[in-house]
């Protein structure tokens, strides 16, 4: 396998799969592009049988008003928080290993944020309506609601696209234009040119690129802590019980970490498989990320812990009702594979072996996202079902509509993320050329 021991041969390594295409297989690439597009499809149906019958289809209730789009609108917005803070927050401590992963997980968040922010608009069920979202001037005071969470949210998810298109083009400018010189025909030439904006690698240009980097680096820190704490406050601000509660924003940014770092370890995985990069993703990134994993696991037993407690001690009977029915009601086995898959297997974590086997590593991950994904589902699922008024207590049942908006969200993702891995470098040469000159490895 290539090892990266040079400042060529981090470019070729990197450069290789897009521009010397004959001597790579892309079979894999059109078989993962195939299922992705059949899962796209059935993704884009769902959405068009939603406008054109309402979101009767689903197994919303009168009860359950939200179900699996809402739930897998924060589980989305969760796994986009991982690129800004790899990308930004390590960035400003100096943490070198983050180079060989920051360029996949920034494009990991912006396809996340893209379709996290499709969800409320198709949970509208009058999607017509969308611009009520929009907190333009309004003289009657009519609308939009001020003090809805759902006007938060959308100059949160707005601001977040933004800011994530800006932060990923800026660090792929270098990189343009190492493509544009290694090119070997004109139409990749004048492509990767027309990309680069003109990019020469000037001391001046340099220095400027540097501070531009790292004030937007700056920026995007608080942006995600701002994000995902008002995307918890959508639940914080209701009076239900179960989601009245404190720790909510910090509880949120902390779930969002969590299964932002596991999805940028699965594509870790998948990266260095399918492009032999062994020489640059190596074991080191994938030990340092896993104890980042299981700093996060600690961090989410401890809350759920601390909700239960409050629950307790706050002697109000709606609320150690819900704890109850969370353990031993109607969806008490989701509710413990939950806590087996975001608490107790991430341990394994403990053991070096494990943090150095990426096979072990990447399961565990995919494992990590299915239990965020539960948890996502039973905030929403045991607090509707089970609130103040027994009388009103009723069960979601999910349809075949809402199970294909799922997975066909999924195939969206991986679809996105495979035309991203075919025309962009997957992976910051230089970025990772620095590491290689300053005598350290990637």
């Amino acid at each position: 396998m290539p090892e990266a021991r040079s400042l060529e041969a981090v470019n070729a390594i990197v450069a290789a799969p897009l521009l010397e295409r004959s001597s790579w297989s892309w079979r894999a690439w059109w078989i993962g592009l195939c299922v992705s597009l059949a899962a796209t499809m059935a993704f884009l149906v769902t959405v068009f049988l939603v406008f054109d019958r309402g979101i009767g289809i689903w197994g919303v209730n009168s009860t359950v008003v939200w179900g699996f789009a809402i739930a897998d609108y924060v589980w989305w917005i969760g796994i986009g928080n991982a690129g800004t803070l790899i990308s930004s927050m390590l960035l400003l401590m100096r943490q070198s290993w983050r180079a060989s992963t920051n360029r996949f997980a920034e494009a990991m968040t912006l396809f996340a944020a893209t379709i996290a922010g499709i969800f409320p608009i198709v949970h509208l069920g009058r999607p017509i309506y969308f611009y009520w979202l929009t907190p333009y001037p309004n003289t009657m005071h009519l609308w939009p609601q001020w003090r809805s969470a759902l006007i938060w949210d959308f100059w949160a998810i707005l601001s977040y696209i933004l800011f994530s298109i800006l932060f990923w083009y800026v660090g792929l400018i270098p990189d343009f234009a190492t493509m544009r010189d290694r090119a070997q025909t004109r139409a990749p030439a004048i492509f990767y040119g027309a990309l680069a904006l003109g990019w020469c690698g000037s001391s001046r240009q340099w220095h400027v690129y540097e501070k531009l980097h790292l004030a937007l680096a700056c920026l995007g820190v608080p942006l995600v802590v701002s994000l995902h704490s008002v995307v918890g406050m959508d639940f914080a601000a209701s009076l239900m019980p179960g989601w009245q509660e404190t720790i909510f924003p910090p509880y949120f940014v902390v779930g969002a970490m969590y299964s932002g770092f596991a999805m940028v370890l699965c594509l870790a995985a998948l990266v260095r498989w399918g492009f032999r990069m062994q020489g640059l993703i190596t074991t080191a990134h994938f030990d340092v990320m896993a104890k980042v994993m299981l700093a996060a696991s600690i961090i989410m037993g401890l809350s759920y812990a601390t909700e239960w407690f409050n629950a307790w001690y706050g002697g109000q009977h709606a609320d150690r009702s819900l704890v109850a029915f969370e353990f031993a009601g109607h969806y008490a086995p989701m509710f413990w594979a939950l806590l087996l898959c975001n608490v107790v297997i991430p341990q394994a974590f403990w053991s070096s072996a494990i943090r150095s086997n990426v096979i072990a590593v990447f399961v565990i991950s995919v494992i990590i996202n299915i239990g965020m994904w539960l948890e996502r589902i039973l905030i929403i699922w045991n607090t509707l079902s089970h609130d103040y008024l027994p009388s009103a207590w009723r069960m979601f049942l999910p349809t075949v509509w809402d199970w294909l908006l799922t997975f066909g969200s999924l195939g969206l993702f991986a679809l996105m993320f495979l035309l991203f891995v075919r025309i962009i470098p997957v992976v910051s040469m230089h970025e990772v050329r620095k590491l290689v000159a300053e005598g350290q490895s990637p």
